[in-house]
């Protein structure tokens, strides 16, 4: 039998800061509980409804403003990595979602993996456009340039396009004798 909650704190599946939502006993007991997340409700509780809502009401204003902001740093800035290729140009491994946050976190924006809507890993080099959901529903779009690491796969294609054409000397004969 699913039980009725306060909670105390946005939890990202149930809801957020100062609803009343239901969750199944286990859930309660395990993790809303203990890690003081959500609280029984009662009419005791309730009361602290209507404060609960006005703090979670200024905090998506400040958490809006502060999404916004990342929104556009990630959006005027291109993350740059790296991938082993083969000779062919294709990726030994892939680029992902985890792999991205790590990028931007060293760049010091506080992207987390859960914020990119990435389907799976990236296995091909190139530019690439990576949606983000930040907080408070804010969405923006990064760019996501992998480099091939070696320099002949790099190359390949410019190679074959520059390389000068063999003289009459270098090319084969057709009749050899």
């Amino acid at each position: 039998m699913k039980q009725q909650l306060l909670l105390l704190e946005d939890v990202e599946s149930l809801g957020k800061k100062g609803e009343v939502v239901t969750a199944k006993p286990g859930y309660i007991r395990n993790f809303l509980l203990p890690k003081r997340l959500a609280v029984i409700a009662s009419p005791n509780t309730l009361r602290k409804q209507e404060k609960l809502k006005e703090e979670r009401a200024k905090q998506a204003i400040i958490d809006q403003k502060e999404s916004q902001e990342l929104a556009t740093q990630v959006e005027s800035i291109i993350v740059e990595t790296k991938a082993k290729v083969d000779p062919e140009g294709h990726m030994y491994g892939s680029v992902s979602a985890a792999d991205i946050a790590l990028l931007f976190q060293q760049q010091g924006l506080p992207v987390e993996r859960k914020n990119l809507l990435l389907t799976r890993p990236i296995k091909e080099t190139g530019v690439h456009k990576i949606p983000l959901k930040l907080k408070e529903g804010v969405t923006a779009t990064c760019t996501l340039m992998i480099h091939p690491e070696g320099g002949p796969a790099l190359h390949k294609g410019i190679e074959a396009v520059t390389a000068p054409l063999p003289t009459e000397e270098e090319a084969p004969s057709e009749n050899n004798e």
